[in-house]
C-alpha cells in the first residue's frame, strides 16, 4: 500500500469530498483506510465500563484508498506517488510525481 499512517490526505470522492485529513489507520488487506475527521458516523452505545454514561459517540468508518489522493508536503498539492531506488535497494523512497521531492516527514 502506498499510503501510511500520519499521511495527509484530500478525499476526491463519496459524500465527504474535498475535505482533508490525517491518516489514523491502515488496513492494507481491504485496502482500506481511517482518516481522523472524515467518514463520521453515530453509533448508540449501552452503558459499559468503557464508557459508564453511555449514549450517542462519534466514530470514523474505513473508506477506500482509491477515493484519496496524498498531499505532498512541499508543494501542498494533491498528487500521485512515485518511487525512487534501486532493485537492490530495499527502502524506497516515495517521491511527488509533480514537484519531485520526497514524501516522507524529515528526508528530502
Amino acid at each position: 500500500m502506498k499510503l501510511k499512517k500520519n499521511d495527509n490526505v484530500l478525499v476526491i470522492g463519496g459524500r465527504d469530498k474535498g475535505k482533508s485529513g490525517v491518516i489514523e489507520r491502515v488496513f492494507p488487506k481491504d485496502s482500506r483506510i481511517v482518516v481522523k475527521g472524515i467518514a463520521i458516523a453515530k453509533k448508540h452505545v449501552k452503558p459499559s465500563r468503557k464508557s459508564p454514561q453511555g449514549g450517542i459517540i462519534d466514530i470514523n468508518l474505513k473508506i477506500t484508498v482509491s477515493n484519496v489522493m496524498i498531499i505532498c508536503p512541499s508543494c501542498g498539492k494533491p498528487t500521485k506517488i512515485a518511487y525512487k531506488g534501486t532493485n537492490n535497494d530495499k527502502n524506497k523512497l516515495r517521491i511527488c510525481k509533480k514537484c519531485g521531492q520526497s514524501l516522507e516527514g524529515g528526508i528530502k
